[in-house]
């Protein structure tokens, strides 16, 4: 039957709007009066436009930067506003939104050209199927008009197809437990096409999007907010690049991270004991086996049942300053596992549950979070029942970010920011919000508290390893893809995870080298089988090309467990790793400068290629380098060149593009392009960042054909060839 179609169900208690009403433009603010409420309407900045409409107080999370930056712009715009008849012109710079009434629609154009409008999805009546705009007390839907195969990308780290056209996503943080669906650690609520426009919803309440999604409407675009506000911004630019730098114009950028998270991580869930993992760190040097920062993770470091309040398990870690001292002594940073609960056992839960520390139930009470329902709440010791530390309290969250202290004191590195996920939507704040805003917006005061304490007390540069984040959570790096599955679907999901975060303005991405899990084999609470070793070759050399490299898993990672060849195989890859570290600091730069990741998907590299598109699993490592990893066993790998001549670096030969080509690969290499015009700044093959000069250690550059393209590195910019010091080798590949 037509009325038990999906699209139905999902606008059951929506209603349409289907008038506005001009009531004055002041300031650049044009105000419209519905029956929802007053709709404002402002430029907030070149080839911007906002729609807003506040129905409820909501506390500001921070998400935007520099809020009143962006209202001095939009009251110097110069937004005009013409009514004629039921047709509403609204104008600035190349932009005019056209709002038709009754019911209400709009038509959105750039320099004359309609760039968005509403859905044209009409039922066999000829009436709209999809309401254009609606709402009801608490939510809002949107439904737009897609033109036949235009892809749309963004929308957080997804790890299905990057272009999102055909699914439904869920902006909603999720304890995804893996990379085999559509739920996800970190949601952004921004999408954009190709064609020139991007939406963002500066919200932090969950959004479903229908990107073209066939069970609501093929040939629309369909958004569900879960907010009584409506805050929308409609972003507009000539390339992905441009895009991606309006967008963090708005949510803000990248802090730069320390030279050495850029070596080579270590870890396993989890280390059990000090002498394990001394162990580990010999070993690693004395095999000559790059590396710089080792990871306590959950359960290593800690009492299991009592976590997390900060403190060392005294049984295993006795002396805690003189481990860290030990590691220190050996070049080696150390992580350290965290999360933002606390066990109910725990000695200091009934003193923060007293001082309101942490989130409370609908009546007043000390919520108690729990992994598995009573009477099993407690068969886990490491996950006990806990209190969720509550962020909105200005105490709750200056003792969290205080309690870091001693630990950077001692010589401790980085914190590596686990889960943040789990609050309900019944939840309430101290600053009176619920779980239905604060569950997403939780990731990134829980990010921001612990970044602040890595500038408070660590060595000044501020950093967090962390997994879970929303809209404005890419200005405190770093962010790795959480727990993926080890094996060969595994690791493409990972790639296109790490792609779809940085096409939502994420600059920073790694994964799990192996995966995280295996199979079942101890009849433990994770699966922890060993990955195949060419699967762990072949993950380590994608991973290797990314902006961070780490090895962590339920079972070992470390090379030596995978045999002598797996060994030597890594110890290549990871010198070549350490060389990079110019290169990636420049990449870094860009990134804090203009919002563009490290990896580029190839329709943000190349987006006048459309043939390149769908590759989805090659990227741009910066600017210079073409990646295409192996993603199946046999060696055989299948990538597209763009148009231009591009430098095989194993083979020393140049290959002409556009072209399609398939390649077998020996296990010691994946296919990697250096791309004509562009440079390649090198440094040493070195055991740790502790052997670089201060600042910039510059080696060598390597040059793809006549420079066309410069690069910025830390103190330096090469433009030309002439610009490469006198010190520092030049090797011109022609």
């Amino acid at each position: 039957m037509l009325f038990d179609q999906e699209i139905n169900q999902l606008q059951e208690g929506f209603s349409r709007l289907n008038w506005l009403e001009f009531n004055g433009l002041e300031n650049g603010l044009a105000r419209f009066d519905t029956a929802f409420g007053t709709l404002e309407v402002s430029a907030p900045g070149e080839n911007l436009l906002r729609l807003r409409c506040l129905r409820a107080p909501a506390p500001d999370y921070g998400i935007l930067t520099g809020a009143e930056s962006i209202d001095r712009a939009a009251a110097e715009s110069g937004l005009e506003v013409q009514t004629e008849g039921g047709q509403i012109r609204i104008s600035v710079g190349g932009l005019e939104l056209v709002f038709e009434q009754d019911p209400l629609r709009f038509r959105l154009y750039r320099a004359g050209e309609l760039m968005l409008e509403s859905s044209t999805d009409r039922t066999i009546r000829g009436d709209l199927r999809l309401h254009p705009l609606a709402a009801d007390d608490e939510r809002w839907l949107l439904s737009l008009a897609m033109p036949s195969e235009e892809p749309v990308y963004g929308l957080g780290e997804k790890f299905g197809g990057l272009n999102k056209r055909g699914q439904k996503i869920e902006n909603w943080n999720r304890d995804a437990t893996g990379v085999n669906a559509e739920i996800s650690y970190k949601n952004v609520p921004f999408a954009w096409s190709p064609r020139g426009w991007g939406l963002f919803l500066h919200t932090a309440a969950r959004v479903t999007h229908g990107v073209g999604y066939s069970p609501w409407s093929h040939r629309s675009y369909v958004l569900k907010l879960d907010d009584p506000n409506l805050d929308l911004f409609f972003l507009f630019a000539d390339s992905p690049a441009e895009m991606l730098t309006r967008y963090t114009a708005l949510t803000g950028r990248t802090a730069l991270p320390p030279r050495w998270s850029y070596g080579a991580w270590f870890s396993r869930a989890y280390y059990k004991t000090a002498d394990e993992i001394m162990d580990v760190a010999r070993q690693l040097r004395e095999r000559r086996i790059p590396a710089d920062v080792l990871t306590l993770d959950g359960r290593a470091w800690h009492k299991f049942e009592t976590r997390f309040d900060f403190s060392w398990d005294p049984d295993r870690y006795p002396d805690p300053a003189g481990f860290v001292r030990t590691l220190r002594q050996m070049n080696y940073r150390l992580c350290l596992w965290e999360y933002s609960y606390m066990s109910d056992l725990n000695p200091l839960f009934a003193e923060l549950a007293e001082k309101g520390y942490f989130l409370k139930d609908k009546d007043g009470q000390t919520y108690i979070y729990r992994w598995l329902p009573p009477p099993n709440d407690r068969l886990i010791p490491h996950l006990q029942p806990s209190g969720l530390l509550d962020f909105t309290n200005p105490e709750a969250y200056a003792w969290f970010r205080d309690m870091h202290r001693s630990l950077f004191e001692i010589g401790v590195s980085v914190m590596k920011t686990d889960y943040g996920e789990a609050l309900p939507e019944d939840v309430v704040g101290h600053n009176g919000d619920t779980g239905k805003r604060l569950h997403n917006a939780y990731t990134l005061l829980y990010n921001r508290c612990v970044f602040e304490a890595s500038q408070l007390y660590g060595d000044g540069e501020g950093i967090v390893w962390g997994r879970s984040a929303w809209a404005g959570g890419q200005r405190y790096p770093v962010h790795w893809g959480g727990d993926p599955q080890g094996d060969w679907d595994g690791l493409a999901a990972s790639i296109r995870g790490g792609l779809s975060w940085g096409l939502s303005g994420g600059p920073f991405y790694t994964h799990d080298i192996g995966g995280f899990y295996g199979p079942q084999e101890s009849g433990g609470l994770l699966g922890s089988g060993m990955p195949e070793t060419e699967v762990y070759i072949r993950w380590a050399q994608a991973a290797v090309m990314c902006s961070h490299t780490r090895f962590h898993g339920t079972s070992p990672r470390e090379p030596w467990y995978f045999g002598e060849q797996a060994e030597q195989i890594i110890r290549k890859w990871l010198a070549w790793r350490y060389q990079l570290i110019p290169y990636l600091q420049a990449c870094a730069l860009e990134a804090a400068q203009t919002g563009l990741p490290v990896m580029r998907s190839m329709v943000l590299a190349f987006p006048d290629e459309p043939l390149a598109w769908g590759f989805e699993h090659q990227y741009m490592l910066g600017p210079s380098l073409l990646v295409a990893p192996v993603i199946q066993p046999g060696g055989k790998v299948r990538f597209y060149l763009p148009a231009g001549r591009w430098f095989d670096i194993w083979n020393g030969v140049w290959e002409q593009g556009p072209g399609l080509f398939e390649r077998e690969m020996p296990l010691d290499q994946i296919p990697i392009f250096g791309r004509e015009g562009t440079l390649l700044p090198l440094g040493p093959a070195v055991q740790h960042t502790g052997e670089l000069k201060a600042g910039l250690d510059l080696e060598q550059v390597w040059a793809f054909g006549t420079p066309r393209n410069g690069i910025q590195l830390p103190g330096l910019v090469l433009n030309r060839l002439e610009d490469v010091p006198e010190s520092v080798k030049v090797v011109s590949y022609r």
